[in-house]
């Protein structure tokens, strides 16, 4: 959508919506196994991607690299919509108070970091449902469901199912404030350089933007995105929460044990699957967008 068309009808709302949903369930079936190896690194299951890799890979099947993924692949549907909607939504309200024609990039990052503020109360019970699932070692592993009734009946929506919800707040608008910003920078650089509209970008180059915009993501956030996860995968309840949802424990603990180098740890498949998750998003968006109209 151009800054300088803005257009606030419900069919377009749903539009940015549709568009979302689509987006997000190429990203979920795109990035699962390389998202499971990184949180078992995150929380200290395995020492390398490729110790990760072999071991599920041995002592579960190949199926466990989609250990999780009902929950996100409607979650995360639900998220990338509500990102792109949040993100679109304050785009034009940004446009419409500030009596301009185009957003700053200033602005643009704002609107992303919007998008990260509405979506975060989808994202931290989704994410939360995922970890356990990714971490779990009982026999027989539970679904999402089943973990979900049991979390909410033992410990509540605050302290259970929202648990973590501060930290993936903090990650959510900061992430993809750095997304959309890196994105729309590059759409806009291609569009003023060479004098085109924004559906004549080809779809390679819209991939190419989208995994940019993925590896600048994870490089901005990764840290916060580390502690989210430890806070995430803890035990629940005094007895056997080891951080109690506390960030200064979950920091002191990562450099006693790793230093600085903790706060990175399974960065290597994050940034390998931002690039095919983020370039197929952003590509699938854009022309689910085109085919709406």
């Amino acid at each position: 959508m151009s800054d300088t068309l803005v257009d606030t009808s419900i069919s377009r709302k749903a539009k940015d919506v549709t568009a979302g949903f689509v987006g997000g369930a190429v990203q979920v079936l795109i990035g699962q196994p390389f998202d499971l190896i990184k949180v078992r690194l995150q929380t200290g299951q395995f020492r390398s991607p490729i110790e990760a890799f072999q071991s599920t890979l041995k002592n579960e099947g190949a199926r466990a690299f989609y250990k999780g993924t009902l929950a996100p692949l409607f979650g995360v549907g639900a998220c990338v919509s509500v990102q792109f909607y949040g993100f679109h939504e304050a785009k034009r309200q940004l446009l419409k108070y500030s009596n301009s024609q185009t957003l700053t990039m200033g602005q643009v990052y704002l609107a992303g970091a919007f998008s990260g503020f509405v979506n975060t109360p989808i994202t931290s019970p989704v994410e939360q449902l995922r970890i356990i699932s990714q971490t779990q070692k009982t026999t027989p592993v539970l679904g999402p469901k089943q973990l979900l009734r049991n979390i909410y009946t033992e410990h509540g929506l605050v302290r259970g199912v929202f648990r973590g919800f501060n930290i993936t707040l903090v990650r959510e608008c900061q992430a993809y404030g750095t997304w959309f910003l890196t994105y729309e920078y590059l759409m806009q650089n291609a569009i003023k350089s060479r004098n085109i509209t924004r559906d004549q970008i080809s779809t390679p180059e819209l991939m190419a933007y989208g995994a940019l915009a993925g590896e600048m993501l994870w490089l901005s956030s990764y840290p916060l995105d580390v502690i989210k996860s430890r806070i995430q995968s803890d035990g629940f309840g005094a007895a056997k929460s080891k951080y109690n949802g506390k960030w200064n424990l979950v920091i002191k603990d990562i450099m006693r044990v790793d230093g600085i180098r903790g706060f990175w740890r399974g960065i290597g498949p994050a940034l390998v699957r931002a690039i095919p998750c983020s370039a197929g998003t952003f590509a699938t968006v854009e022309l689910t967008l085109r085919l709406l109209g």
